[in-house]
């Protein structure tokens, strides 16, 4: 067990504490070693110095020397205000007005990218049909990419400022990106305006919602996390079908300046409800401070079972109208694979998470991860091999259900074994990694497609096997924290 600081920053083998003055840099906080119980977890006592600082802060003096050579025991450092269990409020009408806000962000952000298989299929047919498949994803893996990727730089800003000027700066940037794509017409541009531009805003916004519901709730979290981003589950059953029926009308460029216009009202909701409930603590960019949290075993192994799950997630929302166009299904109901998927997410969001409060997150994200993996392998292959209308359907809404818990879930993992001060350069950390399997899934899978001939068989198991394996590196973050115990974890 490592020595436990002094007062003036120094512990007993002379190491000098990461919260010293004179410390180069902030050293990452370890967990307290019984993380499954709900009320010891995220408990990170400062070091006594801290404690003596805020002592004094606050007009209260630590036991005097004269108390020290009398024998008394020197002041135990506890937690500062606010991250013990006890202080968060999980629930009561500001918590859930965040939640609220959450859901806007939530609605026009990943909403939009449940249904960039709109976008391949507009593209493919329209305005980039000289180009291969695997060029045109490009456009949407990279605008995956930037919405994840930027994670570790909002993040950072989250952590020292706080919330307000990633939503206000965040909604410009994404409503701007989305009108540029509207004026779009050469394939450099839609990817500049849409996977560059609106995609770093996207980032902005999702990220200082995300990390704010994090601070208000702690047992509830995952439910709190699963209403939340039940949003982007409505957001891509609603987005579709205006998207069928704008599109005839009025063309794309009105039809993207319409969702534009709707996205900064619901933003603006956003921007007047999200806030966090722990002051922002300015400090210097370091970028070792990224990489330390790798070294720990629980956060290494769940951010690689992550980026497996993300190797393969996208690909049925980017191919899965393309392939029931080449087996022939009906055009009406092709148009309506998006809205299916993404209507049963919403269960799929809020249940998961619900449950996941009561049995442990990693024991459910075990079983998403795991049927995610099976349906995929069971139902899809076999579905496009017969060109079966109905099995391809019943995988759609499946395939949204387990889904939808992988994206409720994942940040809470990440929380659970963080300290709640750190949340955003932490999850930034953890979404920055995953964005590479967002950015190359669909490049892989569409060159698969291209090198089979057309035939969707190998792209497949590509996602198959892939969210297989994220279901076995799950299961191995959890055996490194209890081991192989029936537990609640």
């Amino acid at each position: 067990m490592p020595s436990a600081p002094h007062l003036d920053g120094s512990s007993e083998k002379g190491e000098a504490s990461p919260y010293s003055p004179s410390a180069s840099r902030p050293s990452s906080l370890k967990r307290i070693p019984s993380q499954q119980e709900e009320t010891d977890a995220n408990i990170y006592p400062e070091p006594s110095n801290v404690v003596e600082a805020d002592m004094e802060r606050g007009g209260a003096k630590p036991d005097s020397e004269s108390d020290q050579e009398k024998g008394s025991p020197p002041p135990q450092p506890g937690a500062p205000p606010g991250v013990n269990p006890a202080d968060f409020p999980d629930g009561g009408f500001e918590a859930w007005s965040v939640v609220l806000g959450g859901w806007c962000v939530l609605f026009c952000t990943f909403g939009l990218i449940n249904c960039i298989g709109l976008f391949m299929e507009y593209y493919s047919t329209g305005p980039l049909q000289t180009y291969s498949a695997s060029t045109i994803s490009w456009i949407t893996s990279v605008q995956v990419w930037c919405m994840t990727f930027f994670g570790c730089i909002f993040g950072r800003v989250y952590d020292s400022y706080g919330p307000r000027w990633l939503l206000l700066g965040g909604t410009f940037t994404y409503v701007l990106g989305l009108m540029m794509t509207s004026l779009a017409s050469k394939y450099y541009q839609f990817f500049l305006a849409q996977a560059v531009l609106s995609a770093i805003g996207s980032n902005a916004v999702f990220n200082a919602a995300m990390s704010s519901v994090v601070s208000w709730f702690f047992r509830r979290r995952s439910t709190a996390f699963g209403i939340m981003v039940s949003g982007s589950s409505l957001g891509g059953v609603i987005l579709p079908i205006m998207w069928t029926q704008l599109l005839p009308k009025v063309g794309f460029p009105w039809t993207i300046r319409i969702i534009g216009f709707m996205f900064l009202g619901l933003l603006s909701i956003g921007c007047l409800t999200v806030k966090s409930r722990l002051p922002p603590r300015p400090r210097p960019l370091i970028l070792k401070d990224y990489f330390v949290s790798l070294k720990e075993p629980a956060m290494f192994t769940t951010i690689a079972a992550s980026f497996l799950f993300m190797w393969g997630m996208f690909l049925p929302f980017n191919y899965v109208i393309l392939q029931a166009q080449k087996q022939g299904m009906d055009p009406e109901l092709v148009t309506y694979l998006l809205p299916i998927l993404n209507a049963v997410s919403i269960a799929g969001r809020i249940i998961p998470g619900i449950i996941a409060d009561r049995l442990g997150r990693y024991n459910v994200m075990i079983l998403i991860t795991f049927l995610s993996a099976l349906i995929t392998l069971a139902i899809w292959i076999p579905g496009g091999e017969t060109s079966s209308t109905a099995a391809v359907v019943v995988y759609a809404a499946l395939f949204g259900f387990t889904s939808g818990g992988f994206i409720s879930l994942g940040p809470t993992l990440i929380a659970q074994i963080s300290d709640i001060r750190q949340i955003g350069v932490r999850t930034g950390t953890a979404f920055a990694i995953q964005s590479f399997g967002a950015l190359t899934g669909s490049p892989i899978a569409g060159a698969i497609v291209s090198a089979q001939g057309g035939n969707y068989l190998g792209l497949q198991i590509f996602c198959g096997v892939t969210m297989a394996a994220s279901c076995v590196i799950f299961l191995v973050a959890r055996w490194v924290q209890v081991g192989l115990k029936v537990q609640k974890i």
